[in-house]
């Protein structure tokens, strides 16, 4: 079971993201919400599969990116949010959890 609590981790990446997208955030909060949810189980999922040895640090990592990628992939539909906007804030939005999901994970997941 992951220490890591979602609601607490989407809420935090949402607060970040908001500043980033706010001429966008009316349409950008909902496809974000859903995107920063999949991250934070997904770092829960990790957390869970690297502490019981099931996951490597490398299949961490490489899982990490996948849905990260899948993420900014998912902004990118917003009309009229740029390439640049876009991963500014899902930059913003992980620099906002990342000491408690490297914390939970027990290494450096996210750089």
């Amino acid at each position: 079971m992951s220490s890591l609590k979602v609601d607490e981790l989407v809420g935090a990446m949402q607060l970040a993201a908001s500043g980033v997208l706010k001429s966008k955030w009316s349409t950008a909060s909902a496809y974000s919400e859903t995107e920063f949810k999949k991250l934070a189980l997904a770092a829960g999922m990790i957390e869970t599969g690297t502490l019981s040895g099931e996951i490597s640090k490398e299949e961490a990592v490489l899982l990490w990116d996948m849905q990260k990628n899948a993420a900014r992939s998912v902004l990118l539909t917003i009309e009229g949010l740029g390439v640049l906007a876009a991963e500014e804030a899902i930059n913003i939005a992980i620099a906002a959890v990342k000491g408690a999901i490297n914390s939970a994970v027990r290494f450096d997941l996210i750089n």
